[in-house]
């Protein structure tokens, strides 16, 4: 599994994902055609599209791929009336092999309704799109604080030495909200080495990994003592602190 990380817009990251044994090439969250087709062109073809929600800095680029390399859309079956050129619709829990690739669709609402991510469980990939970030999570737009606390916990189960692939390049932003709330976190301060030195390279920060996600990304952390103490908020429940965290990096 070859994946090419593709910077688009101002922000966002497209995957390019080649699978060599059957030659099956596929893009996920393409954000606009450009800069993902300069991409595709060196492999000649494009045969899937998967779209984890329905945000236009994801999909702007579904049709024209779509129409060029007769590509197949996959989206979530709740949001087949906007993930332009959805062709397979599908279901949480469901599993789905691009050549011999097999994912597993992870119905993770919150920031959408129908946000889904795609888990790659023999590789140990997730393209987790604008759910979880490096050091952070999706804004809550359509869904509610529950929704959102609980998607995060669902990918929190997933194997510690999973690769995340997300939609956006937020992590130094992150970190700087992460370190006032979470100051004493010794690993924290350690990965901030990490990633000024590839953002002064201009190299992303993507790929995370979980391990490092739960031992520092404060929203993965909201049963920690020492966070509670922080905000005050010692007696609160894991998702009253999720509530305040979201709330407080909404005006950051």
């Amino acid at each position: 599994m070859k994946i090419e990380i593709i910077p688009c817009l101002n922000d966002n990251y497209s995957y390019l994902i080649f699978e060599k044994e059957t030659n099956t090439v596929s893009i996920v969250d393409p954000s606009e055609f450009n800069s993902c087709d300069r991409i595709v062109q060196k492999y000649k073809k494009l045969d899937y599209i998967l779209s984890t929600h329905h945000h236009f800095d994801h999909v702007d680029g579904n049709l024209k791929l779509k129409k060029k390399y007769n590509s197949k859309v996959l989206g979530f079956d709740k949001d087949k009336e906007r993930i332009p050129g959805i062709d397979i619709k599908l279901k949480d829990n469901q599993k789905f092999k691009i050549g011999d690739l097999e994912f597993k669709v992870i119905f993770v609402p919150g920031h959408t309704n129908g946000h889904i991510a795609f888990y790659f469980e023999k590789e140990k990939i997730l393209f987790s799109g604008d759910t979880l970030f490096s050091l952070g999570c999706g804004k809550v737009f359509e869904g509610t604080h529950k929704d959102m606390f609980n998607s995060l916990n669902k990918l929190k189960s997933l194997s510690p030495d999973t690769k995340i692939y997300c939609g956006h390049e937020y992590t130094k932003k992150n970190y700087d909200f992460c370190i006032k709330y979470d100051p004493e976190n010794s690993f924290l301060k350690e990965k901030a080495k990490l990633i000024n030195l590839k953002l002064k390279d201009n190299l992303p920060t993507i790929p995370s990994n979980l391990t490092d996600e739960l031992k520092t990304n404060v929203f993965l952390r909201c049963n920690d003592k020492g966070l509670k103490q922080t905000l005050n908020l010692k007696d609160c429940s894991d998702q009253e602190i999720f509530t305040k965290l979201r709330d407080l990096k909404d005006t950051f």
